[in-house]
C-alpha cells in the first residue's frame, strides 16, 4: 500500500507539471492551507512560518502587480486560543522580491468558532471570517473578507477536509464582483504515525453568480506530506501545479508550526 500510495502522488505531479502553463495573473500564495475544524487549546498560542514560492509564475508587471516567479512569501501567523471553541489568528504577510528584497505586504485577522467536541457531531466543524490589508503592488484589492466554512472527518487512516471560501472585495477592482467562490480540500493518509502524505486543491472560480472563464479561474493541485513528529508541532510541505493559464504554473511551500 505504502508504494502504491507514493506512486500515485508521484503520477498526478508529473502528469500536471507537464501540462501547467508559465504565466499567472497576480501576487498571491501567501498562506496555502486547507484547514481543518479543530481550534488551538484555551491558553495556548500557536506560531506558524508559512513559505511559498512560485518556481514558474509571472515575469512581469501585470496591472501594477509585481511579478511572482522567484518571489519568496514568508508569512507568520500567530493564533491564539481563548476557549475549547474560540481562537483568534493574525497574519503578517510579507515577501523576497528578486529585485525589491523583503518588503512588508499586509496584516490580517481571522476569529474563529467550531463545533465542540462534546457535540459529538459526525463530522468536524468550524467557522472563521478573516478581513485585511494588502498593499497595492500585491493585489488589485487592498481590503478583503474571506468567510471560511471548514469541516473535516478522518476515517481510519484516512482524513478528508473541504473548505468552501467565500471571498468579497472591500475596496479595489474586484468589489464590483460580488461574492467569490474559491474551494479548498484536501485528501490525506496515515502511511505510518509519523508520515501522511496526500493531495491538497486550490481553487478560485469567480463570482457565486456568473463563474469566470476556465482560462481566468484558478486551480491548483499540490502533493503534500506532514510530519507527526509530535503534538507541539505542525509540519506540511508540498509541490504545487497550476492547472490553468491564470495560475502559477509551479509552486513550492513548507508550514512549520509550534504551540506555546
Amino acid at each position: 500500500m505504502s508504494r502504491l500510495h507514493a506512486g500515485l502522488l508521484w503520477v498526478v505531479v508529473s502528469a500536471a507539471q507537464a501540462l501547467v502553463p508559465t504565466t499567472a495573473a497576480a501576487q498571491g500564495n501567501f498562506e496555502i492551507q486547507v484547514y481543518g475544524s479543530e481550534t488551538v487549546a484555551p491558553g495556548t498560542t500557536m506560531f506558524e512560518l508559512h513559505s511559498n514560492s512560485a518556481i514558474r509564475g509571472t515575469t512581469r508587471t501585470e496591472d501594477g502587480i509585481r511579478p511572482t516567479q522567484h518571489a519568496v512569501h514568508e508569512t507568520l501567523e500567530i493564533t491564539h486560543g481563548w476557549t475549547p471553541w474560540f481562537e483568534t489568528g493574525f497574519y503578517i504577510f510579507t515577501s523576497i522580491q528578486p529585485d525589491q528584497g523583503w518588503e512588508w505586504v499586509g496584516n490580517h485577522i481571522r476569529p474563529r468558532v467550531r463545533v465542540p467536541e462534546d457535540w459529538y457531531w459526525p463530522v468536524g466543524l468550524s467557522l472563521s471570517v478573516e478581513v485585511g490589508y494588502q498593499r497595492r503592488e500585491y493585489s488589485t484589492d487592498t481590503w478583503t473578507m474571506e468567510i471560511r466554512p471548514i469541516i473535516d472527518k478522518q476515517i481510519g487512516p484516512w482524513y478528508l477536509a473541504f473548505n468552501p471560501v467565500l471571498d468579497q472585495s472591500l475596496k479595489g477592482q474586484g468589489t464590483h464582483k460580488g461574492i467569490e467562490f474559491s474551494p479548498n480540500a484536501k485528501v490525506g493518509f496515515d502511511l505510518t504515525k509519523v508520515v501522511s502524505p496526500g493531495i491538497e486543491y486550490y481553487g478560485g472560480l469567480g463570482p457565486l453568480d456568473n463563474f469566470d472563464a476556465i482560462r481566468h479561474q484558478q486551480h491548483l493541485l499540490f502533493a503534500v506530506v506532514d510530519l507527526n513528529v509530535d503534538p507541539r508541532w505542525e509540519i506540511n510541505f508540498g509541490v504545487g501545479v497550476g492547472l490553468t493559464h491564470d495560475t502559477d504554473g509551479l509552486v513550492l511551500k513548507m508550514i512549520l508550526g509550534r504551540r506555546f
